[in-house]
């Protein structure tokens, strides 16, 4: 993956909100699941390493970036127990070992907890991107919630590479983003869920997502929100676009 960097400081509001982030949070989670929006299998896959390492999948960028490191533990037996509660939901899941976290996994995570001591379990999205499925997803992972386990849809609200920096994008994002923000923020959750299963019907929708692998992750998020609204809690312009970030619970 490689794409549009801009001017050095053009991530750095994100990166404060991020360093913020962990903190912000009332209890430190126990362990951490990422579905992030870069790894897609034909069945909803788990990491179950207790030692996951990095894949570096993008390109072109300085050589150190490729010299990160992020030594977090993994977790055999959360791996396991999601694994269990898919297959109770009638969701076909398998796991495996020798895959690294990629990008979008612990590059917010290196800022968010940058000690690096919590285990983390990423789990894949399903080919096909079904909003309804991730729905599902989500839903079957709620219960660990109650354990002090976060849940993280790692991804962006806007995705459509070809439109930074570009005024025309520029619109294009704040019409998506309202829409989301109003859906996810101002209505009840069975409705915001139903909403969600049929985003592309959104205004700008296909326009900020012409692959929806980005907004996906959102979809787990809110099925395992359960009854919980949401909160934006990030907002800012990047290269010209509306960029947001959600809470749930």
């Amino acid at each position: 993956m490689k794409w549009t960097v801009g001017p050095e400081d053009t991530w750095n509001g994100m990166a404060t909100w991020l360093k913020q982030l962990g903190s912000s949070i009332p209890v430190k989670p126990r362990a951490i699941i990422v579905v992030s929006a870069h790894w897609e299998e034909s069945e909803v896959t788990i990491n179950s390493s207790a030692r996951p390492g990095l894949l570096y999948d993008y390109y072109g960028f300085p050589d150190e970036t490729y010299r990160l490191k992020y030594e977090a533990a993994g977790s055999p037996t959360l791996a396991q127990k999601i694994s269990v509660l898919l297959a109770e939901s009638g969701i076909p899941a398998q796991t495996v070992t020798s895959r690294g976290l990629d990008h979008g996994v612990f590059i917010p995570l290196k800022i968010i907890y940058p000690e690096a001591d919590i285990p983390i379990v990423q789990v894949s999205l399903k080919r096909g991107l079904d909003p309804y499925l991730h729905i599902q997803v989500g839903r079957a992972l709620a219960p660990l919630r109650s354990e002090d386990i976060l849940i993280i849809g790692s991804g962006m609200s806007y995705h459509n590479l070809s439109r930074f920096g570009l005024d025309s994008g520029g619109q294009i994002s704040i019409a998506f983003d309202d829409w989301l923000t109003s859906t996810i923020c101002n209505i009840a959750s069975e409705k915001r869920n139903r909403l969600l299963c049929e985003w592309e019907k959104a205004p700008a929708a296909r326009s900020a997502h012409p692959r929806a692998e980005h907004l996906i992750p959102l979809m787990v998020a809110a099925g395992a929100a359960g009854a919980d609204s949401g909160q934006r809690i990030f907002s800012e312009p990047v290269l010209g676009l509306a960029i947001s970030a959600f809470q749930f619970g």
